[in-house]
C-alpha cells in the first residue's frame, strides 16, 4: 500500500482512498491515525471516528489528508455553525462539541508538559471559558480582486492554501465587523486600486462614551487599516469617506511599513480602548498594537493571574513581555512596586500613557530584548518577589535560563500562547532552577480554533 501511495505521488496522480480509525487530535486540530506504522494527519476527522481519507501531501515519515467520508461518527461531532466551515482556514474545530474542544486543549497541555518538559502539574486548573461566538476584536483579512469574475474576495485564507476564501460572514468576528464583509467587497470593486489592496487589518474598541440613556445601543469603535499599494484618486477618497460615514467606522491607510499607518477618515475619530472594570482600568491603544483579541476572556484571565500571583503592597514584582501593561497595571493596583519590560518601544509608550491615565505611580516600564536576556542583565534589574511572564509564541527560554539561584523570585505566573514552549520553559524551571509546577490550565481564548492559551504557577522549593 505504501508503494502505491509513493507511486501516486511520483506520477502526480491522486493518492488512493484508504480507511482508518482516528486515534487523537494534533496541535492543529487534525485527526491522527497510523497506517502501516506511518502517521497520517486527517483534516476534518475526530477521535474514535472510522473514516475514509485521501492524502494530498505525502512525506517519508508522515502524510496529510482530507476526510472523504465519515463511516462511523463520533458522538462529539456537531454541525458547524458557520456556512464557510471546511473552506475557510480560520476555525478548524467547529465540528467538535465545545466542551470537547476545551477538554482536548487541556489534554494537549498536559501531554506537552510531560513529553517536552518532563513535568506534571500538581493541580490542573479548571479551564477558563468566555464567549464562543462573536468574540474576535482583532483580525487581518486578505483581499483579492478576481478579474475574470469581476469580484472582490474579503476574508481569511482557505484551509491549507493561500487563496482567499469566498465568504460573506464570519461567526467569530464581532457581529458589527462580520456584517461589513459584503459591503467591503462591493466597495473595493469600485476602487481604482482594487487590485492593489491586499489586506485589511481591523481593530475593535469599546464604545467611546457612556450615555445616560439606559436603552441606548452602544456601538463599538471600529478601525479598518487598508494596506494600499498605490495612491488613491479623488473618486477613491470619496468612496472611502462615504463608506466610513454609512457604516460608522474609521478608515486608516498603510502604504509601506507599520510607521506609515495613519488615519484617513475621519481624522478626529474616537480612540480605541478597552477596560478592566474589576481593577478600574482603561487602556487606550492604536489599531496595529498588540492587544488580546478576546476582551471578555482577557478579563477572566487577568482575574486568575492575580489570584495565582497574589501581589502584596510591600512586594517588588516584574512583568516580563508586558505589552501595553495588560497585567502590569492590575498588579500595581495591589500597591506592589512593578517593573514592566517589553521589546517594542511603541507598546512601552502606550503602557506609560495608560499608567498616567489611570493615575498609577508605582510602576515603571522599560524597553528590553528579553530574547537576549543574560544572567548579568537579569541580576542588574534588582530583586523581585514575584514574576509574571507573558511571552509570544517563542516563549521565554533565555529569560528562565538566566535565573540565578541567589536572585530567584518566590513564584512565577507564566501565561502562554504556545503549550510547547511553555513545556520547554517549565522543564528548565522545574528540572534546573528548583521550582515546582503547582498549577496549570487552559484559557479558551480562541474558541473553535486549535490555538491553546494557558496559564501556569511555579513556586520555589525550599
Amino acid at each position: 500500500m505504501r508503494k502505491r501511495r509513493n507511486k501516486a505521488q511520483a506520477e502526480n496522480i491522486p493518492a488512493p482512498i484508504l480507511t482508518a480509525v482516528i486515534e487523537s487530535l494534533d496541535q492543529e486540530g487534525r485527526g491522527v491515525t497510523h497506517v502501516e506504522g506511518k502517521t497520517i494527519f486527517v483534516d476534518g476527522a475526530l477521535p474514535g471516528e472510522k473514516v475514509t481519507f485521501q492524502s494530498h501531501r505525502i512525506k517519508p515519515s508522515y502524510e496529510v489528508a482530507n476526510v472523504v467520508e465519515v463511516l462511523k461518527q463520533s458522538n462529539q461531532r456537531v454541525t458547524p455553525k458557520c456556512p464557510h466551515f471546511g473552506l475557510c482556514g480560520g476555525c478548524k474545530l467547529q465540528h467538535l462539541d465545545f466542551a470537547a474542544q476545551v477538554a482536548t486543549k487541556q489534554r494537549l497541555l498536559e501531554s506537552d508538559l510531560w513529553h517536552i518538559g518532563k513535568v506534571k502539574a500538581e493541580n490542573m486548573l479548571p479551564p477558563l471559558y468566555g464567549p464562543t461566538w462573536g468574540y474576535r476584536h482583532k483580525a487581518r483579512l486578505s483581499v483579492k480582486y478576481v478579474e475574470k469574475k469581476q469580484r472582490v474576495l474579503v476574508g481569511f485564507n482557505e484551509k491549507s492554501t493561500r487563496f482567499v476564501a469566498d465568504m460573506n460572514s464570519c461567526e467569530v468576528l464581532v457581529p458589527e465587523v462580520s456584517a461589513l464583509i459584503t459591503p467591503l467587497q462591493d466597495l473595493i470593486l469600485l476602487l481604482s486600486i482594487r487590485d492593489k489592496l491586499p489586506q485589511i487589518e481591523l481593530a475593535v474598541g469599546e464604545p467611546d462614551a457612556i450615555e445616560p440613556d439606559v436603552n441606548a445601543q452602544y456601538k463599538p469603535v471600529i478601525v479598518l487599516i487598508m494596506r494600499i499599494m498605490a495612491p488613491l484618486n479623488t473618486q477613491d477618497e470619496s468612496l472611502l469617506k462615504a463608506f466610513a460615514n454609512d457604516h460608522g467606522v474609521q478608515v486608516w491607510t498603510q502604504t509601506k511599513g507599520p510607521d506609515t499607518i495613519k488615519p484617513f477618515y475621519p481624522l478626529n475619530g474616537s480612540a480605541l480602548s478597552y477596560s478592566l472594570p474589576e481593577f478600574d482600568l482603561k487602556y487606550p491603544f492604536k489599531p496595529n498594537e498588540f492587544t488580546q483579541v478576546n476582551p471578555q476572556i482577557n478579563q477572566v484571565m487577568i482575574r486568575r493571574a492575580m489570584q495565582l500571583l497574589s501581589p502584596k503592597a510591600n512586594e517588588n514584582i516584574a512583568d516580563f513581555f508586558c505589552g501595553i501593561g495588560n497585567f502590569t497595571l492590575p498588579i500595581a493596583r495591589s500597591g506592589a512596586q512593578v517593573l514592566g519590560l517589553e521589546g517594542l518601544a511603541n507598546l512601552v509608550e502606550r503602557a506609560n500613557e495608560s499608567a498616567q491615565l489611570n493615575e498609577i505611580n508605582h510602576v515603571k516600564f522599560g524597553v528590553a530584548d528579553l530574547f537576549k536576556m543574560t544572567p548579568e542583565a537579569l541580576t542588574g534589574l534588582g530583586r523581585f518577589n514575584k514574576w509574571l511572564v507573558d511571552p509570544p509564541r517563542d516563549g521565554a527560554f533565555e529569560l528562565v535560563k538566566s535565573l540565578d539561584p541567589s536572585n530567584q523570585p518566590e513564584s512565577i505566573v507564566y501565561v502562554s500562547c504556545n503549550p510547547a514552549t511553555l513545556a520547554r520553559d517549565a522543564g528548565v524551571l522545574v528540572n534546573e532552577k528548583g521550582y515546582q509546577l503547582k498549577a496549570a490550565g487552559v484559557i479558551n481564548m480562541f474558541p473553535h480554533t486549535a490555538h491553546v492559551e494557558s496559564i501556569a504557577l511555579f513556586t520555589l522549593n525550599h
